[in-house]
């Protein structure tokens, strides 16, 4: 990931914050239940006096007091477990609440880089911290099958609207269940408003929260990076095109919306085609048809996409229509 000096001083310095404030967050529990459980600090005291002379034994040599040692300590701490569930607390009350317990909040695991300073490094250099704002909202927890039609039937494939969400739904999550056995890719199209993009960002939480990292890109914003890579000296443009490829999942939001021309339609095969053989998962949605697809971007790039993508179209009324009319009906 191209940050700048500055740029990996300010992850770091997240970092140290989480890591005062699971500190902060450990005092005062202590210092809390201290107060209502005196023998819980008797206990800590001793296993803390118990441990200091186990070590000075083992510089000593004196192996023969160790295995008592280790006994005694046993014994307190599973004591301690015990006083803490019989008073209502996890027997792991007293460790660091980590964002991440892979990294306790450091950043790095041995001398490499954890997958969430990987994430925050995208989130810093791309600012993606909007699309986590939208996936508080945008997820599978909100999403609602109200809005798709039980009536409405495509008769290509003789499923309703509804059904066919929820069929949408059940590739998504299976997409998720098998992502780090099983590659694979999603193809969300039909018209607008009905749900692509918001299906889109329930996968995206769903692997950000299991610790994968994922790049969302507008098919402009994504094209605009293609176009940094080609004409701008920079390293850092290099290095940003670079992640494209590296990410554990790209999204593509809006394909079609871009000024298309030879430059976009070689660079999209490039990227669609250099992802597949890397095995990285892209997920990409676009109210255009399978037509206006092979029109737009030629055979050799549709051939990639019908090939190597479970091929998702959903149909319906505009659901961001549909909220307007009922906002308003509310109103009157």
């Amino acid at each position: 990931m191209a940050l700048n000096n500055t740029q990996y001083n300010a992850i770091m310095r997240r970092y140290e914050a989480k890591q005062l404030e699971n500190q902060r967050i450990v005092t005062e529990r202590t210092k809390a239940v201290y107060h209502s459980l005196p023998r819980l600090q008797e206990i800590d005291d001793t296993i803390a006096s118990l441990s200091v002379a186990q070590a000075k034994k083992l510089i000593e040599g004196d192996t023969s007091a160790l295995s008592g040692l280790k006994k005694q300590l046993a014994l307190l701490i599973e004591e301690k477990k015990s006083l803490l569930l019989e008073n209502g607390y996890p027997e792991n009350y007293f460790e660091p609440p980590f964002h991440c317990p892979d990294c306790k909040d450091t950043g790095y695991i041995g001398s490499k880089k954890c997958h969430c300073f990987k994430q925050a490094a995208i989130d810093f250099v791309y600012t993606q911290s909007n699309i986590k704002k939208i996936l508080e909202k945008e997820n599978f927890n909100n999403f609602s099958y109200h809005y798709y039609s039980d009536s409405e039937v495509n008769p290509a494939t003789g499923l309703s609207s509804l059904a066919t969400a929820k069929q949408a739904v059940a590739q998504c999550q299976e997409f998720i269940r098998s992502f780090d056995t099983s590659f694979g890719n999603l193809f969300f199209y039909g018209d607008t408003g009905i749900g692509k993009t918001f299906l889109s960002n329930c996968v995206a939480k769903e692997l950000l929260d299991s610790g994968h990292s994922v790049i969302y890109f507008t098919a402009f914003e994504l094209f605009h990076i293609f176009e940094k890579n080609v004409f701008s000296k920079e390293e850092a443009a290099s290095e940003d095109y670079q992640n494209i490829f590296n990410c554990d999942l790209l999204i593509i939001d809006d394909l079609g919306t871009e000024l298309a021309n030879s430059f976009t339609n070689s660079q999209l095969f490039l990227c669609l085609n250099e992802r597949i053989l890397r095995q990285k998962s892209t997920i990409i949605s676009t109210n255009l048809s399978l037509n206006q697809l092979v029109d737009t971007y030629s055979e050799r790039t549709f051939s990639r996409i019908s090939s190597n993508y479970t091929m998702i179209k959903l149909f319906g009324d505009d659901i961001r229509i549909q909220k307007k009319l009922k906002s308003q009906a509310c109103h009157s």
